[in-house]
């Protein structure tokens, strides 16, 4: 746990995790995710909430609108071109882990984690990219070479969640390989890279490349822009960094005033990620954010089946178009098992609204209007 001073008020700032599970080349088929705990901080209260997570991510949550958090060095304001690959896998860099929490309740399917790493301010990033992480060991297939680089989605601001520009967090899933046959776990299949950084203890090091990826960076060309973003678990990685410098973080040459609207699909009720920081600018801004959970074991969707992220979407197709139409922008992050079901229905709204899904696809690719990443 860190303190920050924010404005001649003292407040305890609990370091929060969640970033991006991500692109870890595993195969879907054959991982599921167990319910082991990761380590835990003691030093961190959680009385005031209901769960780790919700303690977590309510950092200074009661500052988070109209007192807004100062942020520093603001020098990382000046460079006109996002930091791309200072550290490469042949040279990684290596930064300290400061904390590991579990974030979601006993009830979540799997485990995720809020993973914060110290890079002592060497390693800048901007919201939006993402960190290479290479865990320790040898790779299998290439005896004597390192495992290859696993890329996961930062899920905080270029500041880190003390504010300072030296540490970056990540949101990380447990990946966990079962036995078909016998249902057992089987270690040795174990996703390598989310068990290595789910198990680290503070203090440890780690190796990480990057920052790398332009495609989700955030425009702040138009402080009045509207930004829809749809997120499956761990895909909400880098809506949580956009959404904290947005309400949380006191940027003086960022001052949004538009619309930023979140769906965020995950299980269940205990599967949410970041959800008393996400409502408390709900709360706070209701005139510039929107939340939309999809809860897929929780909830119906209008026919009756399972609520899925895509059916958000079709619930408001009819704004979310009239939205794009007007130029803004939507982000799209999480496993990619989540795209053909939202494309499919967008398709089906298009062609109800006479329009051409393809044409406009195509058009809000042409406008960088279309941002994906996916895993």
């Amino acid at each position: 746990m860190a303190h920050s001073a924010i404005s001649q008020v003292s407040v305890a700032v609990p370091l929060q995790t969640d970033s991006s599970f991500r692109r870890s080349t595993f195969k879907a088929t054959s991982l599921t995710f167990s319910d082991k705990s990761c380590i835990s901080m003691p030093s961190i209260d959680l009385k005031a909430a209901r769960f780790r997570r919700q303690n977590i991510v309510s950092m200074s949550v009661q500052q988070a609108s109209k007192a807004k958090v100062s942020v520093s060095p603001l020098s990382l304001e000046d460079a006109k071109e996002p930091p791309l690959n200072i550290y490469k896998p042949k040279e990684p860099y290596t930064a300290t882990i400061v904390s590991v929490e579990r974030i979601v309740g006993p009830k979540a399917p799997g485990e995720t984690c809020h993973i914060v790493i110290n890079h002592d301010g060497n390693l800048p990033y901007w919201e939006g990219q993402s960190y290479g992480v290479v865990p320790p060991g040898e790779n299998p297939k290439k005896p004597g070479s390192p495992h290859n680089v696993r890329l996961y989605s930062i899920a905080s601001t270029r500041y880190g969640d003390s504010f300072d520009g030296k540490t970056a967090s990540l949101c990380v899933r447990r990946a966990v390989y079962y036995d078909p046959e016998t249902g057992k776990e089987d270690p040795s299949k174990n996703g390598v890279c989310s068990n290595f950084l789910c198990n680290a203890k503070p203090g440890e090091k780690v190796n990480i490349t990057g920052p790398s990826g332009k495609i989700m960076l955030l425009p702040e060309d138009n402080p009045n822009a509207t930004h829809i973003m749809i997120g499956t678990g761990t895909g909400v990685a880098p809506f949580r960094g956009y959404l904290r410098r947005m309400f949380m973080e006191s940027v003086p040459s960022f001052k949004f005033n538009g619309l930023a609207w979140l769906f965020l699909g995950v299980a269940n009720t205990d599967s949410l990620l970041y959800d008393d920081e996400f409502t408390k600018y709900l709360s706070d801004y209701p005139g510039n954010f929107r939340y939309d959970r999809a809860l897929s074991r929780e909830q119906k969707n209008n026919k009756g089946g399972k609520m899925y992220v895509q059916d958000k979407i079709e619930e408001y197709s009819d704004e979310i178009f009239k939205l794009l139409d007007e130029g803004a922008h939507i982000y799209f992050c999480g496993l990619k098992g989540m795209m053909p079901g939202i494309q499919d229905t967008l398709k089906r709204v298009a062609e109800e609204r006479g329009e051409s899904w393809e044409q406009k696809l195509s058009q809000l690719k042409k406008n960088k209007q279309w941002h994906v990443e996916v895993y």
